[in-house]
């Protein structure tokens, strides 16, 4: 083995493998490639987090000095039912979005892995609801639930069916947020278990068809469980996204009708610049950053037992 000599304390020479040198080396780029991205984490994740978690004991209306106000803006979110009201809101949209937005991206997979003509033209087809602003998105949504002359209600009129006023009642406006939701983003997850789909072995179901496997049962006991890792990213990127929802409620409904969808965040957003207060409105953010993490735990847990990387 090649190795260097070094002195030793004892004026001896010690022998060190130049491969734990070029490790040594190897690891030290490795940090300075990753460097940007960590200092992106911090700056961008983690810094403020701390920054907002300060905030939430402090009473701050912006133009006024910060006064300390130690648990005070904890208590009153512990007897504030606009908060928890906006909360149920929130768990009921994520509800209503993230298993149609999940299982519908996955039978679109599912259809466009296939060899057909002109499959890659409907794979970026599906993908375009994606890269909508939001502000267009939520114009053209509008006009679409309509109740007079929106393209669903009339689409309903040709059948005999009369539509209900989707944005203006309260039974229907979260539902109908929702279905923005999943319109938007089917198709950006859509690639991920396509993706997911390309990376399991032809093999594994030639074997499964030889021993009389139906596709059925290749479907569930093959293409899901290969597809945890897959599901995993995609369930916690939807849940995240599903509980931070803001421009399209802003946008469409502005919260209403009687906060029938004043998500968690639009309330924040609404207590920090509509009503000034920063320290209270850090508060309710120190509340749905902790529902976001128990919830990602919930799944890290849930899917690590499940899950395989390994398919050699």
């Amino acid at each position: 083995m090649t190795a260097d000599v070094a002195a030793g304390e004892d004026g001896g020479a010690t022998a060190v493998p130049a491969r734990a040198r070029r490790r040594g080396t190897g690891t030290w780029y490795a940090y300075l490639f990753i460097g940007p991205s960590l200092f992106g984490v911090f700056a961008f994740l983690l810094l403020p987090v701390l920054i907002v978690l300060g905030l939430s004991f402090f009473d701050w209306e912006l133009l006024s000095e910060p006064t300390f106000a130690g648990l005070d803006n904890y208590r009153r979110l512990a007897g504030d039912g606009q908060a928890w009201h906006s909360l149920l809101v929130t768990v009921g949209y994520v509800l209503l979005c993230v298993p149609l937005q999940t299982g519908l991206a996955l039978v679109l997979a599912l259809l466009l892995n296939q060899r057909v003509k002109g499959v890659r033209f409907y794979r970026a087809l599906f993908v375009v609801p994606w890269m909508a602003t939001p502000i267009v998105l939520g114009l053209i949504w509008n006009w679409i639930f309509d109740p007079r002359d929106g393209a669903i209600n009339s689409a309903l009129a040709l059948v005999g069916v009369t539509g209900p006023d989707w944005l203006s009642d309260p039974s229907w406006a979260l539902p109908a947020l929702a279905l923005v939701n999943v319109w938007q983003y089917s198709g950006y997850n859509m690639l991920f278990f396509l993706a997911g789909l390309q990376g399991i072995p032809q093999e594994l179901y030639d074997a499964a068809a030889t021993d009389g496997a139906t596709p059925a049962q290749r479907f569930f006991r093959l293409t899901l469980p290969l597809l945890n890792p897959t599901m995993f990213f995609v369930m916690v990127t939807n849940l995240i996204g599903a509980f931070q929802v803001f421009d399209t409620v802003f946008v469409m409904t502005d919260g209403g009708p009687s906060r029938s969808t004043a998500v968690l965040n639009f309330t924040i957003f609404g207590t920090a610049f509509r009503e000034f207060d920063f320290g209270y409105a850090s508060t309710l953010s120190m509340l749905l950053f902790a529902v976001i993490l128990v919830v990602t735990l919930v799944q890290v847990r849930f899917f690590s037992k499940r899950t395989t990387y390994d398919l050699s």
